[in-house]
């Protein structure tokens, strides 16, 4: 988030998807903010970029249920393949499939890969981006075991910064405490850090 605004806000906050994966992470960390879930699908935008399609996908929750909510999308960027499949996952994800992305990268030394997210938050009038960055590196073949937790099949092929493992071979524990690298952030752990930081500050 580019700077501090004060907007004052609610004690209950909707969280418009229809993924399980993004309601289990959202509902781990907003553990102090009353969170309703709405499972809704969302329109997606034909856009490689994240924050557009977040704010897209915000302000048409805000129509549908009248009340302040966020929104959360992400990408996936593969640095050998300029950034492919970026914001287009489930398009690469319903063609190419974790296998065909697995097929595009063989032999291919450089690994390194991250996601992109941006989590939108609207209130009817103000809008606020918190962008997150996980960075990491490509399997070289489809690894862990499948688990509710998952908000995409990349967890096969994604290994976090630091680690030998996917996302799927890892346990609770290690996902909710891995390794960070100094520029990775979290969208969702910013927009909690605004949240009690704007509320303090309103309240004095």
């Amino acid at each position: 988030m580019e700077k501090l605004e004060l907007i004052k806000l609610r004690n209950e906050i909707v969280f418009v998807t229809s993924n399980k994966g993004k309601v289990a992470s959202a509902q781990r960390q907003l553990t102090d903010i009353k969170l309703e879930i709405f499972d809704y699908d969302l329109i997606e935008p034909r856009s490689d970029d994240v924050r557009e399609i977040a704010e897209y996908k915000v302000r048409e929750a805000y129509e549908v249920i009248k009340k302040p909510c966020i929104a959360l999308d992400a990408g996936f960027f593969i640095e050998e393949l300029n950034g492919f499949p970026r914001a287009f996952v489930n398009f690469a994800l319903d063609t190419l499939g974790i296998d065909g992305i697995l097929k595009q990268m063989h032999d291919i030394e450089n690994r390194k890969c991250a996601f992109k997210e941006c989590l939108a938050y609207y209130d009817g009038q103000n809008i606020l981006y918190f962008d997150g960055n996980h960075e990491g590196k490509l399997s070289t073949e489809i690894r862990g075991n499948d688990t509710d937790k998952k908000w995409s099949n990349l967890w096969y092929i994604f290994i976090p910064y630091g680690y030998d493992k996917t996302l799927a071979e890892m346990s609770d524990e290690e996902r909710n405490n891995r390794i960070r690298c100094p520029q990775n952030t979290s969208a969702m752990e910013e927009f909690v850090d605004y949240y009690h930081k704007t509320r303090k500050l309103v309240k004095n």
